[in-house]
């Protein structure tokens, strides 16, 4: 007797689409800074999903506040910003935007509104146009504190205590040149303070990138930082940090009037490196002298 077997049902071999969480994340990323807006097709380009897809998840995200949605288009909510709320954020991100915007028209490169959250920072806002992309951070995004320009220009005002405390006895590491001990950290902080808060970093955070930072001040201390960045091959970190220690001090005299006064009657300020171009120097005394830096 001959057994008929029926074959078994061929399936199309189909690749297996990302989970969602994969989805959000790729919609996400799409949006390279906090004053990103972007219509469905562009979402849809970027993170190279179905329109469709973006469509039904951007709705979800709307509705949950991790994105919001206008006549404009699309653009990042307030969840998505990685803070649990604004926590007075907000005040910082409206006293920044303008200042961000013309750092990166006067130098061409990619800058950073930053806060500390414990031994990280969180990235308040980017701007850099079609340069942002060539930048590994994202608004909303956490790194190790010591690892950043920003972040190492706000601990800084921290007491060593502090830093203590907030490192334990091994910072995280990012690349092999981001600082993992302790008492390295404490050295380089020192040399921050030396230099009034300018911070610099060189391939810390990531490969070919490098940052000059400087911290916003406020009654107790840091409230955020701004910081620019670029390739380290070509970017000139000395000659843009009087732009960003300016930055900075703008920003923290919007948000605090009241202290820019105190801070005028200054301490003489340090040297600055012998390697900074005369301009850069002249500029940077010149701010030192009139408002203590920042």
């Amino acid at each position: 007797m001959t057994v008929i077997t029926e074959a078994p049902a061929r399936s199309d071999k189909r690749e297996v689409p990302p989970s969602m969480v994969e989805r959000m994340t790729l919609i996400l990323d799409a949006f390279d800074g906090r004053a990103a807006r972007l219509t469905l097709e562009e979402v849809a380009g970027r993170s190279r999903l179905p329109r469709s897809t973006v469509h039904r998840i951007l709705d979800s995200l709307v509705k949950l506040n991790w994105v919001e949605h206008a006549a404009f288009g699309y653009r990042l909510g307030r969840r998505a910003l990685g803070v649990g709320g604004d926590g007075g954020h907000a005040e910082v991100r409206e006293a920044a935007a303008p200042l961000l915007h013309d750092l990166h028209m006067q130098t061409g490169m990619v800058v950073h509104l930053s806060v500390l959250d414990g031994h990280e920072v969180i990235y308040l806002d980017k701007v850099g146009g079609r340069l942002a992309s060539s930048i590994p951070s994202r608004v909303g995004g956490r790194v190790p504190a010591q690892s950043t320009a920003a972040g190492k220009a706000m601990l800084a005002w921290l007491d060593p205590e502090r830093i203590d405390a907030l490192f334990g006895t091994r910072p995280n590491r990012c690349t092999e040149r981001t600082i993992t001990d302790l008492g390295t950290l404490h050295l380089e902080l020192n040399r921050i303070r030396q230099r009034r808060g300018l911070a610099f970093e060189r391939e810390e955070s990531a490969r070919g990138v490098a940052c000059v930072g400087a911290a916003v001040r406020g009654h107790e201390g840091p409230v955020a930082a701004v910081s620019l960045c670029g390739d380290v091959r070509t970017a000139q970190l000395e000659r843009v940090a009087p732009l960003v220690v300016d930055a900075a001090r703008e920003i923290g005299r919007t948000l605090f009037p009241e202290l820019g006064n105190a801070r005028r009657a200054s301490q003489p300020v340090t040297p600055v490196l012998d390697t900074w171009s005369p301009e850069a120097r002249s500029r940077l005394a010149a701010l030192g002298q009139t408002s203590g830096w920042i």
